[in-house]
């Protein structure tokens, strides 16, 4: 039974700047479901947002998160990511990593929506997540062990505290692994959506593994779509960076109409989900919606990442205007955690998307989510080493209080069917009598079961459907309880949220739900 002192499900920046920060004093083994390179962090266009510039500073990044975040964001995780985000940037600059610099050596910022200054960081132009995960990777050769296309199934909770996890491998062979501390950093869940800007590998994976054990979860209802994925043949083929419209691109309709001039004050450059929205209501009225490219010059040296996805659709950039729709993009909620990712249950830590630390609150501001897994992985490894210390790993039997014994009595939905049920019922624009559609079409598959039963003789695929099934039903669940609308989150039969009111966590737990079935 192979043992560390740290376990990370995950291989997006999160889980590798967590396992950079430890790996020197510690034991350190990866899990990745896939292939190392397959993540939202590797994917990543936009950049890092980071107060570095003489006109700006901490306060105004600040204001602008919690004004996209719709004021929902817990205060003191907002002031930790925007104070400690410059430091770390220059700690990363002098380790060797070279984010994109001017003639003259100085760093080249970006302007993105919501945003008071440019202040996005990028790396060979639109390949900042890339270049970010391929520098920690090449970091952590021979320091840590990284173990790819191993699933983990379940998390092993001994006498009340995280004590390792269940894995199986592509083969089908099972193995448990044990440490003294595991954490998740798995990211979101934007993949359960039929149109999304993630990896297809992000099924909501940890949230579901997290909730199967017990762990609080929250603020799940908060989605964020991202106005601008590349829209081909029907299907959402790819994510178009804000960065485009933070050069000038603006959004039109068929005939030439600017679409944002008279919705928002920022015009293109609105919050996400002010733009998401808006382009959402067009489509439904049946108006095809592009991104006018027109006046970027250079855009192919620019953005050379989005200008090969456009050729690889046939897609020709020099007619300057990209066929556009909103897709799944980022989960704000998730599983509930401190700012030190401590979750509700002892030795299981979270961080990066899969984490809830309310530092988005009910929106994301554009490129603070490479920046929220640089700053917390790294409170996150100074939190660990001395929970190790004080820790060590002495669990050296099998026993664990898991008891999954119930068995599949339902045959599964496929993937698709999931998908197309949350973009039409739990999407951009929710209502009532949709939500509990959605809601009696999950529980259909009696969630309880699902969260006891036992996966050991499951396929990958079959426990990825059931992942994406309770992650779905979390959203669903967590939508109907918020009767208002607020960031990512909205309801045609509730009103926008009255800016004076915080709002409050919508906490799930497994109690809860088995209370109330």
């Amino acid at each position: 039974m192979p043992n560390a002192d740290v376990i990370i499900i995950g291989s997006g920046i999160a889980a590798l700047m967590t396992a950079y920060y430890l790996h020197e004093d510690n034991n350190v083994i990866i899990f990745t479901k896939s292939n190392k390179e397959r993540s939202n962090s590797w994917l990543a266009q936009g950049g890092v947002a980071a107060a570095v510039s003489k006109e700006d500073n901490w306060r105004c990044h600040y204001e602008d998160t919690m004004i996209a975040g719709c004021h929902h964001n817990d205060e003191k995780a907002v002031k930790i990511l925007v104070r400690e985000g410059p430091k770390q940037i220059q700690e990363l600059i002098s380790k060797g990593f070279r984010f994109d610099t001017d003639e003259r050596g100085h760093l080249q910022l970006g302007r993105e929506g919501a945003h008071q200054f440019r202040r996005i960081l990028h790396a060979d132009g639109d390949a900042t997540g890339r270049k970010l995960v391929s520098f920690l990777l090449k970091e952590l050769i021979n320091k840590v062990t990284i173990v790819e296309e191993e699933m983990v199934l379940e998390l092993l909770i001994t006498n009340g505290r995280c004590a390792g996890v269940k894995t199986k491998k592509q083969s089908g062979e099972v193995g448990c692994y044990y440490a003294s501390a595991t954490v998740i950093a798995t990211g979101g869940c934007g993949s359960i959506y039929a149109f999304s800007s993630n990896a297809s590998t992000v099924t909501g994976d940890g949230i579901a593994l997290a909730y199967r054990a017990g762990a609080e979860v929250a603020d799940m209802e908060f989605i964020q779509f991202h106005p601008t994925m590349l829209y081909v043949n029907g299907k959402a083929v790819g994510l178009i960076s804000e960065a485009v419209r933070g050069e000038g691109a603006i959004l039109v309709t068929e005939d030439g109409r600017k679409m944002m001039e008279s919705i928002h004050p920022q015009k293109d450059l609105a919050p996400r989900d002010v733009v998401a929205r808006t382009i959402h209501a067009e489509v439904l009225q049946g108006n095809n919606i592009y991104l006018d490219i027109s006046m970027i010059a250079n855009f192919s040296k620019r953005f050379p990442t989005i200008t090969q996805l456009c050729r690889s659709y046939g897609i020709d950039i020099e007619s300057g205007k990209l066929p556009v729709v909103p897709g799944a993009h980022f989960l704000m909620g998730g599983i509930k955690v401190d700012v030190n990712g401590q979750t509700s249950i002892p030795g299981l830590y979270a961080v990066g998307e899969a984490a809830c630390t309310g530092v988005h609150g009910a929106n994301r501001l554009a490129s603070n989510s490479l920046l929220e897994g640089i700053v917390f992985s790294k409170r996150l490894a100074e939190t660990l080493r001395n929970y190790i210390k004080e820790n060590m790993f002495v669990e050296t039997s099998p026993h664990t209080d898991n008891h999954f014994v119930k068995k599949i009595t339902k045959i599964l939905p496929t993937k698709q069917k999931i998908q197309t049920l949350m973009m039409q019922y739990v999407g951009i624009v929710r209502n009532e009598s949709g939500l509990k559609h959605a809601k009696q079409w999950f529980e259909q598959f009696s969630i309880p079961d699902l969260l006891n039963v036992d996966l050991d003789e499951l396929t990958t695929e079959e426990i990825t459907i059931i992942n994406m099934l309770i992650t779905g039903w979390l959203i669903t669940t967590s939508a109907l309880k918020r009767t208002e609308s607020r960031g990512g989150h909205y309801r045609t039969d509730y009103p926008l949220m009255d800016e004076n009111w915080k709002g409050t966590r919508i906490m799930r737990t497994k109690e809860e739900l088995f209370v109330n079935a």
